[in-house]
């Protein structure tokens, strides 16, 4: 404990250094430097307390705070969990920030706020108290807004910072509302005061509703997810990783920590709103990534897609653990964390490589891209495997965490209420279609992007990033391939935190011959990451060896198949657009409310067609744009009481007070 809020107070007082040092590069060197050693001192002491088998807590109380509580820290098998995926991201985007941040077009905006998104990140799963966990939540969400807006000139930027903000206050309204439940009237505020309290079924509901709205709205969930696509691409890129990998697992953190250990026991049909949420979540999330021209705003709605797939894996494990089948509700618990953890090193990865195209070319639009790969090709490289992770392909990370999510849906007959036992195949058939389409979109994503020929000229000249940036990509893209090839390693080091939780580990992987992995017991299923690598890598060189000793040694060159279009121009490859066409038709007019209209120039006039396509986002339709007209108009309304006289504030006054008192002696 002594470290890891040694680490938080380095990363509290780096701002201060950067405002006061006025060269640029030593600036940079100074945060970044002293921020990668700070989370690298943090993680070691958290793998430390998350590997140890003392069974000890350390815990800590500073005089801060509330005046007659203090700021209470707690370092258990949960927070150590969620440490490390703070600090290991937190890192690796250090890593990254001594090469990009070169390039900072605004430091001075970025420096001093980037340390105290990583400290506020920290706080959050180290509190122990209600009052210091909302502090620190609000403190992470104040300085990413700050990291949002750094590059206000634009105007999309300014937009997404205020509707970031304007979620964000709204997740911390409702936070608040739900911690206050769960204090009751007593003011217990400790979460041991917290846990030991008993709660009725309505204000336990009530509560996880709240959640549901606070910490979705921060992680993303459906149909709080408007502010991602609009608030990640604004970002820097390094920032966009942390955001995107490592602050909604922050919420994700907030909604387990409630749910799972101050709730107590689980009802029944809180796990089918969870479910379904998820379910939605995923699917929504990737369908409207496939629309996506922008890089980064694809990522992001990925990000909305994992999020989803997250929740599935909660979901399974309230409705296991409310039916009491505990072996199954461990190993749902066990895929969702597997996941938060993959999801934070193949997105940041993934968004590393954009960041690295966007220096290298000045452009997100995946329309101008292209060739990248003959240019680029270390982050071409790590931004393919990074693809292949995030689509669930063996023998990658990815792949891993969503079999261990199938194989918790596949437990789903064992429930005995009808009502979750005809929820969980639909909603497994939500993850299926997520996961292929997934697939395509990466596709899609690397294929635009890297592939084919440059369809601008800063594509065409583009050249390979700074070693800084690559190495943070490439110790990514190995984790990548070592969480899917040792996944056994990693569920036996979640035992303890999902044992806490849920009352019951997975087995034990690691005494399994070659770590295959077996959730329930080998007669049902079993998956072995290190064997699929090692004959995967095996069958391509034993192809590679047999095409060239026994291929025909006679060199012929021609030209390559053109499709029948001997014209070298870019605008004769595939498209963004193109290539999700299929996609938009058949989900367009109820998802997407997507229009096309062809525009042909009339005889004699030579100049080119066009299609244009407009792609709405129907959350944003539905919920968001009728509330947002009703406040402007209210505005208005209410715009008048700044001109009124002395005596009728007074009036005002009076009555609001009357009002107060009245509802006071109603309530009591």
């Amino acid at each position: 404990m002594l470290v890891v809020m040694s680490a938080v107070a380095v990363l509290l007082a780096l701002p201060v250094a950067a405002l006061g040092i006025g060269a640029r590069r030593v600036a940079t060197v100074l945060v970044y430097g002293f921020g990668l050693a700070a989370s690298l001192a943090s993680l070691a002491a958290a793998l430390g307390q998350l590997l140890s088998t003392a069974g000890t807590t350390p815990a800590i109380t500073l005089p801060l705070g509330l005046p007659w509580i203090g700021a209470h820290m707690r370092l258990d098998a949960l927070s150590a969990f969620f440490l490390t995926v703070v600090d290991l991201g937190g890192a690796a985007a250090c890593l990254y920030g001594l090469g990009y941040g070169r390039h900072e077009r605004a430091p001075r905006r970025v420096l001093p706020f980037f340390p105290l998104f990583l400290a506020g990140m920290q706080l959050v799963v180290l509190a122990d108290d209600a009052f210091t966990f909302l502090f620190s939540w609000e403190f992470m969400s104040l300085a990413s807004w700050a990291l949002v807006v750094a590059d206000h000139h634009k105007g999309d930027t300014v937009r997404a910072g205020y509707v970031y903000l304007i979620m964000a206050s709204f997740g911390t309204a409702a936070l608040l509302l739900a911690f206050g439940l769960l204090a009751g009237p007593e003011g217990g505020y400790g979460f041991a005061a917290i846990r030991a309290a008993a709660h009725s079924p309505a204000e336990a509901s009530l509560v996880l509703a709240l959640l549901l709205l606070g910490a979705g709205s921060k992680a993303g969930l459906v149909p709080l997810h408007v502010w991602l696509p609009l608030a990640h691409p604004a970002a820097p890129s390094h920032v966009s990783a942390l955001m995107s990998g490592v602050m909604t697992k922050v919420a994700i953190y907030a909604f387990v920590r409630v749910v799972f250990d101050l709730l107590g026991q689980p009802q029944w049909w809180w796990s089918m709103a969870v479910l379904t949420l998820g379910g939605i979540t995923a699917v929504l999330g990737v369908l409207y990534a496939l629309m996506q021209h922008d890089l980064k705003r694809l990522l992001a709605y990925h990000t909305v897609e994992n999020i989803g797939i997250i929740y599935i894996g909660l979901g399974l494990a309230l409705a296991f653990r409310a039916e009491g089948l505990a072996p199954a509700a461990a190993l749902a618990l066990t895929a969702a964390l597997f996941h938060v953890l993959n999801h934070m090193t193949f997105k940041s990865l993934l968004f590393f490589g954009a960041g690295a195209v966007l220096t290298a070319t000045g452009e997100r639009d995946m329309e101008r891209l292209g060739g990248l790969i003959h240019r680029m090709p270390v982050t071409a490289f790590a931004f393919l495997i990074g693809c292949a992770a995030i689509s669930a392909l063996p023998p990658f990370n990815g792949f891993a965490s969503e079999w261990l999510t199938f194989q918790a849906v596949l437990q789903g007959p064992k429930l005995a209420l009808w009502g979750p036992k005809l929820l969980v195949p639909s909603v497994g058939a939500l993850l299926a279609l997520s996961a292929a389409l997934a697939a395509g979109c990466f596709v899609k994503a690397f294929g635009v992007t890297f592939l084919s020929r440059p369809r601008s000229r800063p594509a065409a000249t583009a050249g390979e990033v700074d070693r800084f940036s690559l190495a943070a990509m490439l110790l990514f893209a190995v984790l990548c391939l070592l969480a899917g090839i040792l996944p056994g390693l990693v569920i036996d080091t979640l035992g303890p935190v999902v044992g806490g939780l849920v009352g019951q580990r997975m087995p034990v992987q690691s005494v399994e011959p070659w770590l295959t992995i077996i959730p329930i017991a080998a007669s049902h299923s079993s998956y072995n990451g290190l064997l699929v690598f090692v004959f995967i890598t095996w069958a391509a060189l034993t192809a590679a060896q047999v095409i060239h000793r026994w291929a025909s040694h006679a060199l012929r060159r021609g030209p390559a198949w053109d499709c029948g279009y001997p014209d070298a121009s870019p605008l004769t490859q595939y498209s963004a657009s193109g290539f999700a066409q299929p996609i938009r038709r058949v989900f367009g007019t109820v998802v997407f409310r997507a229009t096309e209209e062809v525009r042909m120039p009339p005889p004699g006039d030579t100049g080119p067609a066009r299609l244009e396509v407009v792609v709405k986002d129907l959350v944003w339709a539905v919920f968001y744009a009728p509330v947002a007209k009703a406040v402007g108009i209210l505005a208005d309304r209410l715009n008048r009481m700044q001109y009124l006289t002395i005596r009728k504030y007074l009036s005002l006054v009076f009555l609001a007070l009357v009002i107060l008192l009245l509802a006071l002696e109603l309530w009591l």
